[in-house]
């Protein structure tokens, strides 16, 4: 996301100014509205994968099932999880010492919290997302490993999960898929204060 911004003195104009409309970066957000906009932008960015054919290419590209362009039910689980992982780390990456600690956790456990209370009202049973919520911490820890050997090894290791099959083309893809929800979101973020509740 680009801002255009104008010095203080460039505006010599004797005309009222006009108020300005669309979407204004704010300049610090709680945890809670921090991480309920991000989890926003978890989904968005599963659906568009999802609806643009990008997990459907990579599927059959690996000759595993879908169905009416539909990943199998464990294979989005992987997805999402994925999802949830870049946009965790971009958020990490753009708070990293600018923030206290305990903020930035209260940020992430309300990231999560959104996520699952999403699960939960379009039909996931609540018995399932305790077991759906260590799966999610066993694939961070492994995808933190791997972003601490290469980018690519963490799309080997998604490209694993989500297809049990490697290939190191398609796994760069969803690295791809993953510096193009982390970084832009890092850099929005970089202009965020964390604030207190």
């Amino acid at each position: 996301m680009t801002c255009s911004r104008v010095g203080m003195g460039t505006l010599r104009s004797t005309e009222p100014m006009e108020p300005q409309t669309g979407f204004l970066i704010p300049r610090s957000m709680t945890p809670l509205e921090l991480g309920d906009s991000v989890a926003r932008l978890v989904w968005e960015n599963f659906s568009d994968f999802i609806a643009e054919g990008g997990a459907e290419a990579i599927l059959r590209d690996l000759d595993r099932p879908v169905s009416d362009g539909m990943p199998d039910a464990n294979a989005a689980e992987e997805i999402l999880i994925f999802f949830m992982w870049a946009h965790t780390r971009g958020v990490q990456l753009a708070f990293v010492g600018r923030a206290p600690e305990d903020r930035l956790k209260a940020t992430l456990d309300a990231l999560h919290r959104a996520i699952f209370e999403d699960m939960a009202s379009h039909g996931t049973p609540g018995s399932q997302l305790p077991i759906f919520e260590q799966r999610v911490g066993a694939r961070y820890a492994e995808y933190y490993a791997a972003a601490a050997v290469s980018d690519a090894r963490v799309g080997e290791v998604a490209l694993q999960h989500i297809a049990g099959s490697s290939n190191p083309e398609l796994g760069w893809s969803l690295t791809e898929r993953a510096i193009v929800a982390a970084s832009p979101l890092k850099d929005y973020l970089d202009d965020v204060e964390l604030v207190a509740a």
